[in-house]
C-alpha cells in the first residue's frame, strides 16, 4: 500500500476529468502512484478509461504525463 501523499487523484465530476492536486474535490476518484513506471504505464494503456468507464480526452493524460518526474 501507498501512502495518500505518493499517489496522484484524477477525480471525475460531472463528467469532466481532472487531477486534484488537493486530494479533496467533489466526485469519483482513482489513483496512480507518483512514480515514472506506473505513470507511463497509464498512459499507454489509458487506465483511467477502465477506472472511470468513460473516454478520458487525452488531455488529461498529457497533464498527467507532464508530471513525470
Amino acid at each position: 500500500m501507498h501512502d495518500k501523499s505518493s499517489l496522484i487523484r484524477v477525480v471525475k465530476f460531472d463528467k469532466k476529468i481532472e487531477l486534484d492536486k488537493t486530494g479533496k474535490k467533489d466526485g469519483r476518484g482513482a489513483y496512480i502512484c507518483k512514480l515514472y513506471d506506473c505513470i507511463n504505464k497509464c498512459i499507454k494503456t489509458r487506465g483511467f478509461n477502465r477506472a472511470f468507464k468513460m473516454q478520458v480526452e487525452q488531455e488529461v493524460y498529457d497533464r498527467l504525463g507532464q508530471l513525470k518526474p
